[in-house]
């Protein structure tokens, strides 16, 4: 995927409350060294190094584009460009922070065992994950790659919802862990603008779809899905579009 910064910032203010939500329930442990796997344009990287100023914080990030933003917005912070799945750090840190960065990758049970062994003991694993996927926003995505003539170039693309729900986390980490919150919140999310929730997917889940198709067909994609989605999401009274959204929280302690 190419990520662009712009689209993906349009919404900044949404997308940047859950990660505040979730930065904030991290019990200060005085941590030394902190990783943000998925630091993405660096609005929150920014944050954690608000938080804990003394700590050397580390950025992960796969995309090109999302680490050169990152590091104007947060200049004081350690980038590091690299796939997110290939993440082999020769040392543990007192806090591993993700926010809505780990739903892109495959099989949660090796995966969150895995990072959490980069935890060090007594430390802190915090998560946040998106859990829309069963929503029209999302699942119309799919409906409009199966109905098409760009069926065979995205279909492969159509697949269950890449987050479990919280009692499977809960199992996963509990043997590594002496601490384990999870939950879940939806946020209403009250959009402005034409079809917002169209341009809300085109800034994560839609991008998928559309960095496969070209010019033409591209264009008629993404019309196809917004006739969609704007009829599943009609504005109200006010000119607004109620989004509602979920997501999904973990804060876990290492054992120490």
């Amino acid at each position: 995927m190419v990520w662009d910064p712009q689209q993906y910032l349009k919404f900044s203010g949404h997308r940047l409350r859950p990660a505040v939500d979730l930065l904030m329930r991290i019990p200060d442990v005085g941590p030394r060294t902190v990783a943000d796997l998925g630091a993405g344009a660096g609005n929150v990287t920014r944050l954690i190094k608000e938080r804990w100023p003394s700590a050397a914080v580390t950025g992960v990030e796969g995309s090109a584009e999302m680490v050169a933003a990152g590091r104007k917005a947060a200049p004081d912070v350690e980038w590091s460009h690299e796939d997110l799945g290939h993440w082999r750090p020769a040392k543990q840190y007192d806090v591993v922070y993700s926010n809505a960065a780990l739903h892109w990758l495959p099989n949660h049970a090796a995966l969150f065992p895995s990072v959490m062994e980069k935890v060090a003991p007594g430390g802190m694993l915090a998560v946040q994950m998106p859990r829309n996927f069963l929503a029209p926003s999302h699942v119309l995505i799919g409906e409009t790659a199966l109905n098409g003539p760009w069926r065979s170039k995205v279909e492969h693309l159509v697949t269950p919802p890449p987050v479990e729900g919280p009692a499977f986390y809960h199992d996963l980490l509990a043997p590594l862990a002496q601490n384990i919150d999870i939950w879940e919140t939806e946020y209403l999310q009250v959009l402005e603008g034409d079809n917002p929730v169209k341009e809300w997917t085109k800034g994560t889940w839609l991008t998928r779809y559309l960095d496969v198709l070209q010019g033409d067909e591209k264009a008629a994609f993404e019309a196809a899905y917004g006739m969609r989605v704007a009829k599943a999401y009609p504005k109200n009274a006010a000119g607004q579009t109620l989004f509602p959204f979920r997501r999904l929280f973990i804060v876990a302690q290492r054992k120490g």
